[in-house]
């Protein structure tokens, strides 16, 4: 569902200018279509050119999370060295033993099961579908009130 709002959203963000000048009649009748190509061209470009500056994937994690983890894979018995916030072979190697001794891939890869497992994780991450927020549950809840009110 995400990507899908995510690819709508580029889409609308790429045409956005030229739909709604192709939708408007006075653009037409005023002789302004060659200009607005060329205008829609180079918008284009640019939103082309900030969409390939988004990097795919997941970001590493910093220092101080890298220091975080390792101390957890430490007090587990996997991480035999000192933490130092560096993602190194050990590091990878204490990951892949620890996932292995928890029933988990044996990747040597963060993921969101792994960090619970550490308890440096969401319980939800991973579980289930992610929760609306409480503030959106309670606006739901008072418009129902106040409708059943008016009746």
């Amino acid at each position: 569902m995400r990507k899908a709002t995510h690819l709508a959203l580029m889409l609308l963000l790429a045409a956005g200018p030229g739909v709604s000048a192709a939708a408007s009649p006075q653009t037409a009748s005023h002789g302004k279509s060659s200009a607005s190509s060329s205008a829609k061209k180079s918008h284009r470009k640019r939103v082309s050119r900030k969409l390939s500056r988004w990097e795919k994937g997941q970001k590493v994690p910093g220092p101080d999370r890298i220091t975080e983890i390792q101390q957890a894979l430490a007090k587990d018995g996997s991480f035999p060295g000192t933490p130092n916030g560096k993602w190194d072979d050990t590091t990878v190697a204490a990951m892949r033993k620890f996932q292995d001794a928890h029933g988990l891939n044996p990747s040597g890869k963060l993921d969101a099961k792994t960090l619970q497992k550490l308890g440096l994780g969401s319980q939800t991450a991973g579980v289930a579908a992610p929760l609306p927020p409480t503030s959106s549950i309670i606006m739901k809840s008072s418009a129902a009130q106040t409708a059943r009110r008016q009746q």
